[in-house]
């Protein structure tokens, strides 16, 4: 048995479904980076709103393929490969979210990233 369904049943009924999780961890991401904006924590919100952005786009693969990607790279590779327009907000956006780290976030940054989000929630048919 792989580690990944283990952790799962060690959770039991709760965990969910992989969609009902990424919906809602997108949703508590993108809450959570609208507090953090609302503070003028640009950082952070940035790096919520990306989270969110990754569990959007995670869900958005699962609902037209039935997999969800196990990584970053493997994420890449599906969105270039089959959805080339989602592709394009994850390869503009991921170097912000890398940048974070070691550079200050700007307000005008944060709001792009958060319209990235809104874009891809309205792909999955989620309501943020």
């Amino acid at each position: 048995m792989n580690e990944g369904k283990e952790r799962t049943e060690r959770l039991g009924a709760d965990a969910g479904s992989k969609g009902e999780i990424l919906e809602r961890t997108a949703k508590e991401y993108f809450s959570s980076a609208r507090e953090e904006f609302a503070k003028e924590r640009y950082n952070s919100s940035v790096v919520l709103f990306f989270k969110a952005l990754v569990a959007l786009i995670d869900l958005y693969i699962l609902q037209n393929t039935g997999e969800t990607p196990s990584s970053h790279n493997s994420r890449f590779k599906i969105t270039r490969e089959k959805f080339s327009d989602v592709y394009d907000i994850l390869d503009k956006d991921f170097p912000f979210y890398q940048d974070s780290y070691h550079i200050l976030m700007t307000k005008e940054l944060a709001e792009v990233i958060k319209e990235d989000a809104e874009k891809l929630a309205e792909k999955t048919g989620i309501k943020l």
